[in-house]
């Protein structure tokens, strides 16, 4: 994603002021882009991860314990993006008061060349659940990157997959946390219901074979 140079000021000086000085303050509204697009650009230029959370007081992330099919996201740690957009998908959809099984994704391909393309992403939340609108408000907080460890990236054919999933077996104080409202999310009309049934059957049938939609 490339910004306009007229912006890029506003927002070397926002991140200068609000973030790097730590402190774990709520982002100055209005920002001079749109939200995704701040996000996008404090996770591709600079050295920080993101947490999307419906928790406006969070002072310290401690390490929970997860529950993934990967090795890597099925531990005890605190989980991070390195990726604008994905992080808003966890701060809008509202699992507290709603039960659910969500499917979701951020990845970039990398061709034998070098290239590195665009970010892929996929969002997808129980049926009887998408129906009845799950979104809140919620935070994207911002998280210093020292300390995480990257996800390694898959090899399919000639092509690896890079997954934007950081992980630190430590505790992680925030630097700063961004207001995000459903509106705010790009793709909140391109989210996806599931069929959790058979979502569990092609899940054990297949279970490489991501995303398991027909």
């Amino acid at each position: 994603m490339k910004l306009g140079d007229e912006v890029l000021p506003q927002l070397e000086a926002l991140y200068a002021c609000q973030i790097t000085g730590g402190g774990g303050n709520g982002l100055e509204e209005p920002l001079p882009v749109p939200k995704w697009q701040f996000l996008c650009w404090l996770a591709d230029h600079k050295n920080v991860l993101l947490h999307g959370s419906g928790d406006p007081n969070i002072t310290e992330f401690e390490p929970r314990q997860s529950n993934d099919l990967a090795e890597f996201g099925n531990r005890k740690a605190v989980y991070a993006a390195g990726d604008g957009i994905w992080p808003m998908f966890f701060a809008i959809v509202d699992r507290v008061r709603y039960r659910m099984t969500i499917v979701n994704a951020a990845i970039r391909l990398e061709t034998p060349d070098g290239t590195i393309s665009d970010p892929y992403y996929y969002f997808a939340l129980t049926d009887s659940v998408f129906v009845q609108k799950p979104w809140r408000e919620g935070f994207v907080y911002v998280l210093p990157k020292t300390g995480f460890e990257e996800q390694p990236g898959d090899v399919i054919g000639d092509v690896r997959v890079h997954t934007h999933h950081w992980a630190s077996l430590r505790a992680v104080r925030p630097l700063a946390k961004l207001r995000v409202r459903p509106e705010d999310f790009p793709f909140l009309e391109q989210i996806r219901p599931q069929n959790d049934e058979r979502l569990a059957e092609r899940t054990r049938a297949n279970p490489d074979g991501f995303p398991w939609v027909e």
